[in-house]
Protein backbone atom coordinates (compact mmCIF):
# COMPACT_ATOMS: atom_id res chain seq x y z
CA UNK A 1 0.00 0.00 0.00
CA UNK A 2 1.43 3.40 -0.96
CA UNK A 3 2.18 5.97 1.65
CA UNK A 4 0.12 9.14 1.66
CA UNK A 5 2.12 12.36 1.31
CA UNK A 6 2.66 14.38 4.45
CA UNK A 7 2.64 18.02 5.46
CA UNK A 8 1.57 20.89 3.28
CA UNK A 9 1.77 18.83 0.06
CA UNK A 10 -1.43 16.99 0.98
CA UNK A 11 -3.29 20.25 1.44
CA UNK A 12 -1.94 21.58 -1.83
CA UNK A 13 -3.40 18.47 -3.47
CA UNK A 14 -6.66 19.12 -1.60
CA UNK A 15 -6.72 22.73 -2.84
CA UNK A 16 -6.12 21.54 -6.42
CA UNK A 17 -9.04 19.11 -6.23
CA UNK A 18 -11.35 21.73 -4.69
CA UNK A 19 -10.62 24.12 -7.56
CA UNK A 20 -11.15 21.29 -10.03
CA UNK A 21 -14.63 20.40 -8.79
CA UNK A 22 -15.56 24.01 -7.98
CA UNK A 23 -16.84 24.46 -11.53
CA UNK A 24 -19.33 21.62 -11.24
CA UNK A 25 -20.74 22.97 -7.96
CA UNK A 26 -21.05 26.54 -9.25
CA UNK A 27 -22.79 25.38 -12.42
CA UNK A 28 -25.51 23.56 -10.47
CA UNK A 29 -27.09 26.90 -9.51
CA UNK A 30 -25.51 29.77 -11.47
CA UNK A 31 -27.17 29.03 -14.81
CA UNK A 32 -30.73 29.21 -13.45
CA UNK A 33 -30.23 32.90 -12.62
CA UNK A 34 -29.37 33.80 -16.22
CA UNK A 35 -32.13 31.74 -17.88
CA UNK A 36 -34.45 34.72 -18.65
CA UNK A 37 -31.59 36.67 -20.23
CA UNK A 38 -30.40 33.65 -22.24
CA UNK A 39 -33.91 32.95 -23.52
CA UNK A 40 -34.53 36.59 -24.47
CA UNK A 41 -31.24 37.11 -26.33
CA UNK A 42 -31.10 33.75 -28.10
CA UNK A 43 -34.87 33.48 -28.71
CA UNK A 44 -34.99 29.98 -27.19
CA UNK A 45 -38.19 27.97 -26.95
CA UNK A 46 -39.52 27.03 -23.51
CA UNK A 47 -38.42 23.43 -24.14
CA UNK A 48 -34.97 24.65 -25.15
CA UNK A 49 -34.63 26.65 -21.96
CA UNK A 50 -35.53 23.61 -19.91
CA UNK A 51 -32.88 21.53 -21.65
CA UNK A 52 -30.20 24.16 -21.12
CA UNK A 53 -30.51 23.17 -17.45
CA UNK A 54 -31.47 19.50 -17.81
CA UNK A 55 -28.84 18.47 -20.37
CA UNK A 56 -26.06 19.21 -17.90
CA UNK A 57 -27.71 17.36 -15.01
CA UNK A 58 -28.70 14.40 -17.19
CA UNK A 59 -25.22 13.66 -18.58
CA UNK A 60 -23.66 14.32 -15.19
CA UNK A 61 -25.85 11.63 -13.62
CA UNK A 62 -25.59 9.18 -16.53
CA UNK A 63 -21.77 9.10 -16.73
CA UNK A 64 -20.66 9.17 -13.09
CA UNK A 65 -20.14 5.39 -13.05
CA UNK A 66 -18.08 5.62 -16.23
CA UNK A 67 -16.01 8.46 -14.78
CA UNK A 68 -15.23 6.48 -11.65
CA UNK A 69 -14.18 3.39 -13.58
CA UNK A 70 -12.11 5.44 -16.04
CA UNK A 71 -10.26 7.09 -13.16
CA UNK A 72 -9.34 3.72 -11.65
CA UNK A 73 -8.08 2.33 -14.96
CA UNK A 74 -6.17 5.24 -16.52
CA UNK A 75 -5.15 7.01 -13.30
CA UNK A 76 -6.99 9.56 -11.19
CA UNK A 77 -4.73 12.51 -12.03
CA UNK A 78 -5.13 11.93 -15.77
CA UNK A 79 -8.90 11.69 -15.36
CA UNK A 80 -9.07 14.94 -13.38
CA UNK A 81 -6.99 16.80 -15.97
CA UNK A 82 -9.13 15.38 -18.78
CA UNK A 83 -12.34 16.33 -16.97
CA UNK A 84 -11.12 19.87 -16.28
CA UNK A 85 -10.12 20.40 -19.91
CA UNK A 86 -13.42 19.03 -21.24
CA UNK A 87 -15.46 21.07 -18.76
CA UNK A 88 -13.54 24.30 -19.40
CA UNK A 89 -13.62 23.81 -23.16
CA UNK A 90 -17.36 23.20 -23.12
CA UNK A 91 -17.85 26.25 -20.87
CA UNK A 92 -15.98 28.43 -23.36
CA UNK A 93 -18.16 27.09 -26.19
CA UNK A 94 -21.32 27.82 -24.16
CA UNK A 95 -20.12 31.38 -23.67
CA UNK A 96 -19.56 31.76 -27.41
CA UNK A 97 -23.01 30.46 -28.37
CA UNK A 98 -23.95 32.06 -31.70
CA UNK A 99 -27.22 33.89 -32.14
CA UNK A 100 -29.86 32.75 -34.59
CA UNK A 101 -31.15 29.29 -35.45
CA UNK A 102 -28.09 27.27 -34.30
CA UNK A 103 -28.19 28.77 -30.80
CA UNK A 104 -30.51 26.29 -29.09
CA UNK A 105 -28.84 23.10 -30.35
CA UNK A 106 -25.37 24.58 -29.77
CA UNK A 107 -25.98 25.56 -26.14
CA UNK A 108 -27.77 22.32 -25.19
CA UNK A 109 -25.00 20.23 -26.80
CA UNK A 110 -22.17 21.92 -24.94
CA UNK A 111 -24.12 21.90 -21.67
CA UNK A 112 -24.28 18.12 -22.11
CA UNK A 113 -20.52 18.05 -22.77
CA UNK A 114 -20.03 20.06 -19.56
CA UNK A 115 -21.93 17.37 -17.67
CA UNK A 116 -19.75 14.65 -19.19
CA UNK A 117 -16.60 16.52 -18.17
CA UNK A 118 -17.92 16.88 -14.63
CA UNK A 119 -18.76 13.17 -14.47
CA UNK A 120 -15.17 12.28 -15.46
CA UNK A 121 -13.61 14.85 -13.14
CA UNK A 122 -15.49 14.50 -9.86
CA UNK A 123 -14.97 10.79 -8.99
CA UNK A 124 -11.27 11.10 -9.83
CA UNK A 125 -10.84 14.26 -7.73
CA UNK A 126 -12.52 12.71 -4.71
CA UNK A 127 -10.48 9.52 -5.13
CA UNK A 128 -7.26 11.59 -5.14
CA UNK A 129 -8.22 13.24 -1.87
CA UNK A 130 -9.01 9.84 -0.34
CA UNK A 131 -5.72 8.33 -1.53
CA UNK A 132 -3.62 11.24 -0.30
CA UNK A 133 -4.97 11.26 3.27
CA UNK A 134 -4.65 8.45 5.78
CA UNK A 135 -7.86 6.82 6.99
CA UNK A 136 -7.85 8.70 10.31
CA UNK A 137 -7.53 12.08 8.56
CA UNK A 138 -10.07 11.66 5.79
CA UNK A 139 -13.06 12.95 7.72
CA UNK A 140 -11.37 16.32 8.26
CA UNK A 141 -9.99 16.47 4.69
CA UNK A 142 -13.27 15.62 3.01
CA UNK A 143 -15.14 17.98 5.33
CA UNK A 144 -13.01 20.77 3.85
CA UNK A 145 -13.53 19.35 0.36
CA UNK A 146 -17.31 19.15 0.56
CA UNK A 147 -17.68 22.22 2.79
CA UNK A 148 -15.77 24.62 0.55
CA UNK A 149 -16.86 23.12 -2.77
CA UNK A 150 -20.46 22.79 -1.59
CA UNK A 151 -20.45 26.38 -0.36
CA UNK A 152 -19.80 27.45 -3.93
CA UNK A 153 -23.28 26.16 -4.78
CA UNK A 154 -24.65 28.94 -2.58
CA UNK A 155 -22.39 31.53 -4.19
CA UNK A 156 -23.65 30.56 -7.66
CA UNK A 157 -26.92 32.56 -7.59
CA UNK A 158 -25.24 35.65 -6.09
CA UNK A 159 -22.31 35.52 -8.52
CA UNK A 160 -24.66 34.76 -11.38
CA UNK A 161 -26.72 37.84 -10.61
CA UNK A 162 -23.70 40.15 -10.86
CA UNK A 163 -22.23 38.47 -13.93
CA UNK A 164 -25.55 38.46 -15.77
CA UNK A 165 -25.81 42.21 -15.22
CA UNK A 166 -22.75 42.43 -17.52
CA UNK A 167 -23.52 39.54 -19.89
CA UNK A 168 -25.03 36.10 -19.38
CA UNK A 169 -22.05 34.65 -21.27
CA UNK A 170 -19.84 35.48 -18.28
CA UNK A 171 -21.51 32.76 -16.17
CA UNK A 172 -19.76 30.24 -18.43
CA UNK A 173 -16.51 32.14 -18.91
CA UNK A 174 -15.99 32.35 -15.14
CA UNK A 175 -15.08 28.65 -15.25
CA UNK A 176 -11.97 29.33 -17.32
CA UNK A 177 -9.80 31.03 -14.65
CA UNK A 178 -10.99 28.44 -12.10
CA UNK A 179 -9.90 25.65 -14.45
CA UNK A 180 -6.54 27.35 -15.05
CA UNK A 181 -5.88 27.59 -11.30
CA UNK A 182 -6.83 23.92 -10.86
CA UNK A 183 -4.44 22.81 -13.62
CA UNK A 184 -1.58 24.89 -12.20
CA UNK A 185 -2.12 23.47 -8.70
CA UNK A 186 -2.25 19.93 -10.09
CA UNK A 187 1.04 20.51 -11.94
CA UNK A 188 2.67 21.89 -8.79
CA UNK A 189 1.31 19.35 -6.28
CA UNK A 190 1.77 16.31 -8.57
CA UNK A 191 -0.69 14.08 -6.67
CA UNK A 192 0.49 10.46 -6.53
CA UNK A 193 -2.26 7.98 -7.39
CA UNK A 194 -2.55 4.31 -8.22
CA UNK A 195 -4.41 2.68 -11.10
CA UNK A 196 -5.34 -0.76 -12.37
CA UNK A 197 -5.34 -0.90 -16.18
CA UNK A 198 -8.30 -2.90 -17.45
CA UNK A 199 -10.55 -3.01 -20.52
CA UNK A 200 -13.56 -0.72 -20.43
CA UNK A 201 -16.93 -2.44 -20.12
CA UNK A 202 -18.80 -0.59 -22.85
CA UNK A 203 -21.78 -2.92 -22.65
CA UNK A 204 -22.18 -2.07 -18.99
CA UNK A 205 -21.66 1.60 -19.78
CA UNK A 206 -24.45 1.57 -22.36
CA UNK A 207 -26.83 -0.15 -19.93
CA UNK A 208 -26.21 2.07 -16.90
CA UNK A 209 -26.00 5.32 -18.88
CA UNK A 210 -29.19 4.44 -20.71
CA UNK A 211 -30.96 3.34 -17.53
CA UNK A 212 -30.01 6.43 -15.54
CA UNK A 213 -30.67 8.79 -18.46
CA UNK A 214 -34.11 7.37 -19.26
CA UNK A 215 -35.39 7.34 -15.69
CA UNK A 216 -33.90 10.75 -14.82
CA UNK A 217 -35.43 12.11 -18.04
CA UNK A 218 -38.79 10.76 -16.89
CA UNK A 219 -38.42 12.48 -13.52
CA UNK A 220 -37.39 15.75 -15.18
CA UNK A 221 -40.30 15.74 -17.63
CA UNK A 222 -42.92 14.93 -14.98
CA UNK A 223 -43.29 18.64 -14.22
CA UNK A 224 -43.87 19.44 -17.90
CA UNK A 225 -45.92 16.50 -19.16
CA UNK A 226 -47.65 15.62 -15.89
CA UNK A 227 -47.62 12.26 -14.12
CA UNK A 228 -50.76 11.21 -15.97
CA UNK A 229 -48.84 11.14 -19.26
CA UNK A 230 -48.02 7.48 -19.97
CA UNK A 231 -44.65 8.50 -21.44
CA UNK A 232 -43.44 9.40 -17.94
CA UNK A 233 -44.10 5.94 -16.53
CA UNK A 234 -42.70 4.33 -19.67
CA UNK A 235 -39.41 6.26 -19.43
CA UNK A 236 -38.94 5.52 -15.74
CA UNK A 237 -39.90 1.84 -16.11
CA UNK A 238 -37.58 1.38 -19.09
CA UNK A 239 -34.76 3.06 -17.19
CA UNK A 240 -35.24 0.88 -14.11
CA UNK A 241 -35.40 -2.25 -16.31
CA UNK A 242 -32.08 -1.33 -17.93
CA UNK A 243 -30.52 -0.84 -14.49
CA UNK A 244 -31.74 -4.29 -13.39
CA UNK A 245 -30.30 -5.82 -16.58
CA UNK A 246 -27.08 -3.92 -15.90
CA UNK A 247 -26.75 -5.48 -12.42
CA UNK A 248 -27.33 -8.98 -13.83
CA UNK A 249 -24.88 -8.50 -16.70
CA UNK A 250 -22.18 -7.02 -14.46
CA UNK A 251 -22.15 -10.11 -12.23
CA UNK A 252 -21.26 -12.20 -15.30
CA UNK A 253 -18.68 -9.80 -16.79
CA UNK A 254 -14.98 -10.51 -16.27
CA UNK A 255 -14.00 -6.82 -16.06
CA UNK A 256 -17.24 -5.04 -15.13
CA UNK A 257 -17.87 -1.31 -15.04
CA UNK A 258 -19.00 -1.74 -11.43
CA UNK A 259 -18.17 -4.59 -9.06
CA UNK A 260 -21.74 -5.09 -7.86
CA UNK A 261 -20.48 -7.34 -5.07
CA UNK A 262 -19.34 -4.18 -3.29
CA UNK A 263 -22.96 -3.83 -2.19
CA UNK A 264 -22.46 -6.95 -0.05
CA UNK A 265 -20.45 -4.74 2.29
CA UNK A 266 -23.08 -3.73 4.79
CA UNK A 267 -21.75 -0.24 5.53
CA UNK A 268 -21.38 0.61 1.85
CA UNK A 269 -24.97 -0.40 1.09
CA UNK A 270 -26.41 1.35 4.14
CA UNK A 271 -24.48 4.56 3.53
CA UNK A 272 -25.62 4.65 -0.10
CA UNK A 273 -29.20 4.16 1.08
CA UNK A 274 -28.79 7.01 3.57
CA UNK A 275 -27.22 9.21 0.87
CA UNK A 276 -30.01 8.36 -1.56
CA UNK A 277 -32.72 9.27 0.95
CA UNK A 278 -31.02 12.51 1.99
CA UNK A 279 -30.46 13.56 -1.63
CA UNK A 280 -34.22 13.55 -2.08
CA UNK A 281 -33.94 16.73 0.00
CA UNK A 282 -30.45 18.20 -0.32
CA UNK A 283 -30.47 19.30 -3.97
CA UNK A 284 -34.21 20.17 -4.19
CA UNK A 285 -33.95 22.51 -1.20
CA UNK A 286 -31.83 24.89 -3.30
CA UNK A 287 -34.52 25.04 -5.97
CA UNK A 288 -37.50 25.39 -3.65
CA UNK A 289 -35.90 27.92 -1.28
CA UNK A 290 -34.94 30.12 -4.24
CA UNK A 291 -38.49 29.96 -5.61
CA UNK A 292 -39.92 30.68 -2.16
CA UNK A 293 -37.68 33.73 -1.65
CA UNK A 294 -38.54 35.18 -5.04
CA UNK A 295 -42.28 34.43 -5.11
CA UNK A 296 -43.47 34.40 -1.50
CA UNK A 297 -41.03 36.98 -0.13
CA UNK A 298 -40.71 39.01 -3.32
CA UNK A 299 -36.90 39.06 -3.32
CA UNK A 300 -34.72 39.50 -6.38
CA UNK A 301 -32.93 36.46 -7.76
CA UNK A 302 -29.61 37.69 -6.36
CA UNK A 303 -31.06 38.38 -2.93
CA UNK A 304 -32.72 34.97 -2.98
CA UNK A 305 -29.21 33.52 -2.82
CA UNK A 306 -29.01 34.75 0.78
CA UNK A 307 -31.23 31.81 1.72
CA UNK A 308 -28.58 29.45 0.41
CA UNK A 309 -25.80 31.37 2.12
CA UNK A 310 -27.50 30.89 5.49
CA UNK A 311 -28.02 27.22 4.70
CA UNK A 312 -24.33 26.80 3.93
CA UNK A 313 -23.19 28.68 7.02
CA UNK A 314 -24.68 25.83 8.99
CA UNK A 315 -23.53 23.24 6.45
CA UNK A 316 -19.85 24.27 6.37
CA UNK A 317 -19.45 24.57 10.13
CA UNK A 318 -21.23 21.31 10.92
CA UNK A 319 -19.38 19.52 8.12
CA UNK A 320 -16.07 20.19 9.88
CA UNK A 321 -17.44 18.89 13.17
CA UNK A 322 -18.95 15.83 11.51
CA UNK A 323 -15.67 15.04 9.73
CA UNK A 324 -13.74 15.13 13.00
CA UNK A 325 -16.36 12.94 14.68
CA UNK A 326 -15.93 10.42 11.85
CA UNK A 327 -12.16 10.32 12.38
CA UNK A 328 -12.55 9.96 16.15
CA UNK A 329 -15.63 7.79 16.68
CA UNK A 330 -16.74 6.37 13.32
CA UNK A 331 -19.62 7.27 11.04
CA UNK A 332 -22.75 6.29 12.94
CA UNK A 333 -22.89 9.13 15.47
CA UNK A 334 -22.45 12.07 13.06
CA UNK A 335 -24.71 10.53 10.41
CA UNK A 336 -27.58 9.86 12.83
CA UNK A 337 -27.09 13.22 14.56
CA UNK A 338 -27.08 15.06 11.25
CA UNK A 339 -30.24 13.38 9.98
CA UNK A 340 -32.07 14.23 13.21
CA UNK A 341 -30.89 17.86 13.20
CA UNK A 342 -31.90 18.24 9.54
CA UNK A 343 -35.35 16.79 10.24
CA UNK A 344 -35.85 19.23 13.14
CA UNK A 345 -34.52 22.15 11.08
CA UNK A 346 -36.83 21.50 8.14
CA UNK A 347 -39.79 21.01 10.50
CA UNK A 348 -39.17 24.35 12.24
CA UNK A 349 -38.57 26.06 8.89
CA UNK A 350 -41.90 24.73 7.63
CA UNK A 351 -43.66 26.12 10.67
CA UNK A 352 -42.26 29.61 10.04
CA UNK A 353 -42.55 29.61 6.23
CA UNK A 354 -46.02 31.18 6.19
CA UNK A 355 -44.92 34.20 8.25
CA UNK A 356 -43.41 35.66 5.03
CA UNK A 357 -40.52 37.07 7.06
CA UNK A 358 -36.99 35.84 6.47
CA UNK A 359 -35.82 37.11 9.87
CA UNK A 360 -38.10 34.59 11.53
CA UNK A 361 -36.68 31.71 9.49
CA UNK A 362 -32.93 32.27 9.30
CA UNK A 363 -32.02 30.10 12.29
CA UNK A 364 -34.28 27.33 10.99
CA UNK A 365 -32.37 27.48 7.69
CA UNK A 366 -29.02 27.39 9.50
CA UNK A 367 -30.13 24.37 11.55
CA UNK A 368 -31.33 22.48 8.47
CA UNK A 369 -28.03 23.20 6.74
CA UNK A 370 -26.07 22.13 9.81
CA UNK A 371 -27.90 18.82 9.91
CA UNK A 372 -27.08 18.11 6.28
CA UNK A 373 -23.45 19.10 6.85
CA UNK A 374 -23.15 16.81 9.87
CA UNK A 375 -24.24 13.71 7.95
CA UNK A 376 -23.25 14.14 4.30
CA UNK A 377 -19.47 14.25 4.64
CA UNK A 378 -19.21 11.29 7.09
CA UNK A 379 -21.70 9.24 5.06
CA UNK A 380 -19.94 9.87 1.73
CA UNK A 381 -16.48 9.32 3.23
CA UNK A 382 -17.44 6.13 5.03
CA UNK A 383 -18.95 4.69 1.84
CA UNK A 384 -15.81 5.37 -0.23
CA UNK A 385 -13.56 4.07 2.55
CA UNK A 386 -15.09 0.61 2.08
CA UNK A 387 -13.46 0.22 -1.32
CA UNK A 388 -9.92 -0.99 -1.88
CA UNK A 389 -7.30 1.60 -2.79
CA UNK A 390 -7.61 0.67 -6.46
CA UNK A 391 -11.41 1.13 -6.49
CA UNK A 392 -11.89 4.56 -4.91
CA UNK A 393 -12.95 6.08 -8.24
CA UNK A 394 -15.47 3.30 -8.81
CA UNK A 395 -16.92 3.66 -5.31
CA UNK A 396 -17.18 7.43 -5.75
CA UNK A 397 -18.88 6.94 -9.12
CA UNK A 398 -21.47 4.70 -7.46
CA UNK A 399 -22.19 7.12 -4.60
CA UNK A 400 -22.48 10.07 -6.98
CA UNK A 401 -24.80 8.13 -9.30
CA UNK A 402 -27.02 7.30 -6.33
CA UNK A 403 -26.97 10.91 -5.15
CA UNK A 404 -27.85 12.42 -8.53
CA UNK A 405 -30.50 9.81 -9.27
CA UNK A 406 -32.18 10.49 -5.93
CA UNK A 407 -31.93 14.26 -6.41
CA UNK A 408 -33.79 13.97 -9.72
CA UNK A 409 -36.47 11.86 -8.06
CA UNK A 410 -36.72 14.35 -5.19
CA UNK A 411 -37.17 17.30 -7.54
CA UNK A 412 -39.90 15.45 -9.43
CA UNK A 413 -41.85 14.19 -6.41
CA UNK A 414 -41.52 17.29 -4.25
CA UNK A 415 -42.26 19.45 -7.29
CA UNK A 416 -45.50 17.52 -7.71
CA UNK A 417 -46.31 18.04 -4.02
CA UNK A 418 -45.74 21.79 -4.45
CA UNK A 419 -47.82 22.14 -7.63
CA UNK A 420 -50.69 19.98 -6.32
CA UNK A 421 -50.97 21.86 -3.03
CA UNK A 422 -50.56 25.22 -4.78
CA UNK A 423 -53.28 24.37 -7.29
CA UNK A 424 -55.72 23.44 -4.53
CA UNK A 425 -55.05 26.64 -2.56
CA UNK A 426 -55.23 28.84 -5.65
CA UNK A 427 -58.57 27.31 -6.55
CA UNK A 428 -59.98 28.23 -3.13
CA UNK A 429 -58.50 31.74 -3.35
CA UNK A 430 -59.92 32.38 -6.82
CA UNK A 431 -63.36 31.10 -5.80
CA UNK A 432 -63.24 33.50 -2.84
CA UNK A 433 -62.57 36.30 -5.36
CA UNK A 434 -65.70 35.60 -7.36
CA UNK A 435 -64.73 33.01 -9.96
CA UNK A 436 -66.88 29.95 -10.45
CA UNK A 437 -65.36 26.68 -9.29
CA UNK A 438 -64.78 25.52 -12.87
CA UNK A 439 -63.11 28.82 -13.83
CA UNK A 440 -61.02 28.75 -10.67
CA UNK A 441 -59.83 25.20 -11.33
CA UNK A 442 -58.79 26.09 -14.90
CA UNK A 443 -57.02 29.29 -13.87
CA UNK A 444 -55.30 27.65 -10.88
CA UNK A 445 -54.02 24.83 -13.10
CA UNK A 446 -52.64 27.38 -15.55
CA UNK A 447 -50.96 29.53 -12.89
CA UNK A 448 -49.39 26.60 -11.05
CA UNK A 449 -48.14 24.93 -14.24
CA UNK A 450 -46.63 28.16 -15.55
CA UNK A 451 -44.82 28.52 -12.23
CA UNK A 452 -43.57 24.93 -12.34
CA UNK A 453 -42.12 25.39 -15.81
CA UNK A 454 -40.63 28.84 -15.21
CA UNK A 455 -38.84 27.71 -12.08
CA UNK A 456 -39.43 31.05 -10.48
CA UNK A 457 -37.09 32.73 -12.93
CA UNK A 458 -39.49 35.34 -14.18
CA UNK A 459 -40.40 38.76 -12.78
CA UNK A 460 -42.19 38.73 -9.42
CA UNK A 461 -43.28 42.37 -9.42
CA UNK A 462 -46.81 41.62 -10.66
CA UNK A 463 -47.50 38.57 -8.46
CA UNK A 464 -50.69 39.18 -6.40
CA UNK A 465 -50.54 38.86 -2.63
CA UNK A 466 -52.90 35.89 -2.50
CA UNK A 467 -50.58 33.98 -4.85
CA UNK A 468 -47.59 34.75 -2.57
CA UNK A 469 -49.48 33.49 0.47
CA UNK A 470 -50.67 30.35 -1.30
CA UNK A 471 -47.17 29.64 -2.57
CA UNK A 472 -45.81 30.02 0.97
CA UNK A 473 -48.30 27.43 2.24
CA UNK A 474 -47.42 25.07 -0.62
CA UNK A 475 -43.72 25.47 0.21
CA UNK A 476 -44.55 24.74 3.83
CA UNK A 477 -45.97 21.38 2.75
CA UNK A 478 -42.77 20.61 0.82
CA UNK A 479 -40.64 21.46 3.88
CA UNK A 480 -42.74 19.16 6.08
CA UNK A 481 -42.11 16.38 3.56
CA UNK A 482 -38.39 17.15 3.69
CA UNK A 483 -38.48 16.84 7.47
CA UNK A 484 -40.19 13.44 7.16
CA UNK A 485 -37.62 12.25 4.60
CA UNK A 486 -34.69 13.17 6.86
CA UNK A 487 -36.41 11.47 9.80
CA UNK A 488 -36.59 8.31 7.65
CA UNK A 489 -32.87 8.67 6.86
CA UNK A 490 -32.18 8.90 10.61
CA UNK A 491 -34.05 5.63 11.22
CA UNK A 492 -32.13 3.84 8.43
CA UNK A 493 -28.80 5.10 9.80
CA UNK A 494 -29.72 4.20 13.38
CA UNK A 495 -30.76 0.65 12.47
CA UNK A 496 -28.32 -0.09 9.65
CA UNK A 497 -25.03 1.38 10.85
CA UNK A 498 -22.94 -0.02 13.65
CA UNK A 499 -20.79 2.00 16.05
CA UNK A 500 -17.01 2.08 16.06
CA UNK A 501 -14.17 3.27 13.90
CA UNK A 502 -12.94 1.55 10.78
CA UNK A 503 -9.52 -0.16 10.79
CA UNK A 504 -7.03 0.24 7.97
CA UNK A 505 -5.46 -2.90 6.51
CA UNK A 506 -3.00 -3.59 3.74
CA UNK A 507 -5.69 -5.10 1.54
CA UNK A 508 -7.93 -2.10 1.72
CA UNK A 509 -10.11 -0.60 4.40
CA UNK A 510 -12.20 -2.95 6.44
CA UNK A 511 -13.92 -2.90 9.75
CA UNK A 512 -12.15 -3.14 13.07
CA UNK A 513 -12.84 -6.61 14.50
CA UNK A 514 -12.65 -6.17 18.31
CA UNK A 515 -16.33 -6.97 18.80
CA UNK A 516 -16.22 -10.04 16.60
CA UNK A 517 -17.91 -8.47 13.59
CA UNK A 518 -17.11 -9.61 10.10
CA UNK A 519 -15.06 -7.33 7.83
CA UNK A 520 -16.99 -4.54 6.18
CA UNK A 521 -19.47 -3.84 8.97
CA UNK A 522 -19.95 -0.38 10.37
Amino acid sequence: MSTAPSGSSRYLVLAAMIFAVAMTFIDQTIVSIAVPNIQHELKLTSTGVQWVVNAYLLTLAAFFAYGGRLADTVGHRRAVVLGVLVFAGASACCGFTPTGSPAEAWLITFRAVQGFGGAVMFPAALAIVVQNFALRERGRALALFFGIAGGLTAIGPVLGGYLTAWTWRAIFWVNLPVAAIALVLIAISKPVTESRPAPMDYRGLALIAGGVALSVFGFQQSQVWGWSNPAIGLCIAAGVLLLVVFAIVEKRTASPLIQVDIFRIRAFSVQNLVLGISMLVFVPVFFFSSEYAQIALGDSSSKAGIFLLYFFIGFVIASQIGGRMLDRDGAKRPVVTGCVLAAVGFYLWAGDATTLSFSGQQWDVVLAGAGMGFMLTPSSTDAVNRASRLSYGEATGITQTVRNYAASLGLAVLGTVLVTDLRSRLTDSLVARGLSHEQAVTEAAHLSQVQAQSGGSGSTADIPQFFRADFAHATQMVLYWMAAVMAAAAVVAMVGLRPGRQAETAAGHQEAPPTGREPGQA
